[in-house]
């Protein structure tokens, strides 16, 4: 079969997965306090507030509509574009006693102010309590996609396999949220659909492995497991290359020139994508060494019979 990355010798990943273990323990431990010291920076979807969509007759210098609206004394002001370099969409949070119209009128008086050609297209209000909901909407669909990934691993794999895959797509969306709480980066709906995405793309990785591993412990009789493992994750890398080499061109290119309605979005791909090969091939892999997988696991010794004595 032809390879466009073709590796002909074996890289001996197995001989690093101590350090690589040590590495993922870390990583994972620094991204559980950073969620629990900091938390997530939750955008307007989740805590409610007001988003005003304004559009201007030239395109918009977010820059001094920024400093426009600081003007206002309105906290925590959050400006982009929205689908075109015209658009504008302005988020506020849900504090202070103002109304909706009162502050929509606030901001639009400084948007006038410094620019004539600013015209109101909508004004949307989140209130606390619908922000609570699609909070714990969010919270319950990435439970519901990560029980039903465990199910397919359960039914899919023998379980030293399954667990491995498990723990190494926990270690991928923790550290999802993680790097997001420690920078306080807005985590709106538009990123949890990234989490989700990530947790389907994360699995497939793993799931090409294990079934070279599944298969070269049947073919390969007389090597050793983490021979097995190293020759498996090889005889993949091309894939990965090119599978995860134009998905992560795509997604920069959405981080780079898809607007800041697209960067955080993109932001959790990337992350997602790059731990995501990490834990497939330096997490997964070692931990099926740690839970002492063996050849007789799948392929049943054969019986000698007694030959019956005349």
């Amino acid at each position: 079969m032809f390879e466009l990355f073709p590796f002909k010798k074996t890289i001996p990943f197995m001989s690093w997965g101590k350090a690589t273990t040590a590495i993922s323990l870390l990583t994972f431990l620094f991204s559980v306090w950073a969620l629990w010291d900091r938390g997530l920076n939750l955008g307007v979807d989740f805590t409610g507030g007001t988003v005003i969509e304004v559009a201007y007759d030239a395109p918009a210098d977010l820059t001094a509509v920024r400093a426009a609206l600081e003007k206002t004394g309105l906290p925590e002001i959050s400006v982009q574009n929205f689908g075109t370099s015209r658009d504008v969409l302005i988020r506020l949070p849900n504090k202070g006693e103002a109304s909706t119209a009162e502050t929509s009128n606030r901001v639009m008086e400084a948007l006038k102010a410094a620019h004539a050609g600013v015209e109101l297209k909508r004004v949307d209000f989140v209130g606390p309590q619908v922000g609570q909901e699609l909070y714990d909407s969010g919270a319950l669909a990435l439970l519901v996609v990560s029980i039903g990934i465990m199910l397919y691993l359960a039914v899919r794999f023998e379980w030293r396999f399954a667990v491995a895959g498990m723990l190494a797509n926990l270690h991928d969306i923790v550290i999802i949220l993680g790097v997001f709480a420690f920078f306080q980066w807005e985590f709106t709906l538009t990123v949890l659909a990234g989490v989700l995405a990530i947790l389907g793309y994360s699995v497939n990785e793993s799931v090409v492995i294990f079934d070279r591993i599944r298969e070269n412990i049947r073919k390969m009789r007389g090597a050793t497991i983490p021979h097995i493992i190293d020759d498996a994750i090889t005889r993949t890398m091309s894939r990965t290359i090119i599978t995860h080499g134009s998905t992560q061109i795509m997604v920069l290119s959405m981080l780079f020139f898809g607007g800041e309605a697209l960067h955080y979005f993109a932001m959790a791909l990337t992350i997602g994508i790059l731990f995501g090969i990490y834990s497939s091939t330096l997490v997964a892999s070692p931990l099926l060494l740690m839970f002492g997988v063996k050849r007789e696991h799948f392929i049943k010794p054969v019986e000698k019979k007694e030959e019956a004595v005349v």
